[in-house]
């Protein structure tokens, strides 16, 4: 991935499977991002998204801040309200009461991780964490290392996102549909209420793609690794076929201000997928795109690596 010229590579943070069989091999996310960063030069690297109930939030800055310091300046830190209760059941986490509970902590965590990676020194007695007089030290490399939450609930983790992120992870691609400009529009109200202008976060998304010359060849190729992993994710609406079918796709996602694609391979990984991928759907992406309203917002093509093997 760092040869091809990728721009970030995701790890996912799970401690069991979330598709297939539990049981299939899984990685710690923030070990694995360890050892990716000796293995990498210039990618970034982050988690699509941490599991905010798997650990402190102090700690989690503290591991961020390591994290870019091992890359060299490449961390980002991702971070979501977390769904998958098995794992909790099984490592015995606390799962909380109810989604919104759960995304209450996530507020919380945001609020704490982003001053604490700005420099500040935290006290906090809030009715989830607690800190007294907490200062990181030394200070992350990036003069702004970037966080990320993912999710899309209008509600309350939309507001999240407007308050505190860099970037934000809308799981799954999307019909650019009146559902989705509806979310636009809650993250914009959310921005406005804590006036925070939210053109200036980086919209991410989550596409399944494999990439041959004719669409039945491309299923054929994604059904098996689907089979190698004991899992049916057709439900992702996987976006199979040649580069140009691709792009295509993708066009309505550009238009709406995504220029960020991260893009959900099951392994073996494809490496036709990967060198085409870049090769030739990015040019592609970038001449529909519409001139970029700031850096932030020049197109990218990333990979996340699920554990599975």
């Amino acid at each position: 991935m760092d040869r091809l010229g990728y721009d970030t590579l995701w790890a996912w943070d799970h401690l069991l499977s979330d598709t297939g069989s539990p049981d299939q091999p899984v990685f710690e996310g923030w070990l694995t991002l360890g050892a990716w960063a000796t293995a990498t030069e210039r990618v970034g690297l982050g988690l699509l998204v941490g599991a905010n109930t798997f650990r402190n939030p102090g700690l989690v800055a503290k591991m961020a801040v390591t994290l870019d310091h091992a890359s060299g300046g490449r961390a980002i830190l991702g971070l979501g309200g977390a769904w998958f209760a098995r794992e909790h059941e099984a490592y015995g986490i606390d799962f909380g009461r109810s989604p919104g509970e759960r995304l209450g902590w996530l507020d919380e965590s945001a609020d704490m991780i982003r001053a604490l990676l700005d420099g500040r020194t935290v006290t906090h007695d809030g009715p989830r964490y607690h800190t007294r007089e907490l200062t990181l030290y030394p200070r992350p490399l990036q003069a702004h290392l970037p966080l990320m939450i993912g999710g899309g609930g209008e509600r309350k983790t939309l507001r999240t996102v407007a308050k505190y992120a860099d970037m934000w992870n809308l799981p799954r691609l999307r019909d650019a549909d009146d559902d989705l400009r509806r979310k636009l529009r809650a993250l914009a109200a959310h921005g406005e209420a804590v006036g925070r202008d939210t053109a200036s976060i980086e919209r991410t998304v989550c596409p399944a793609v494999l990439i041959r010359d004719t669409p039945d060849e491309a299923r054929r190729v994604y059904e098996a690794a689907l089979a190698h992993n004991h899992t049916d994710l057709t439900r992702k609406d996987p976006l199979l076929g040649p580069p140009a079918a691709i792009a295509e796709r993708l066009r309505p996602h550009l238009q709406l201000g995504f220029r960020h694609f991260i893009v959900d391979l099951p392994s073996p990984y494809d490496q036709e997928t990967l060198e085409r991928l870049i090769g030739e759907v990015k040019p592609l992406l970038e001449a529909m795109a519409p001139a970029p309203e700031s850096d932030a917002q020049n197109l990218a093509l990333t990979r996340p690596a699920p554990g599975l093997q």
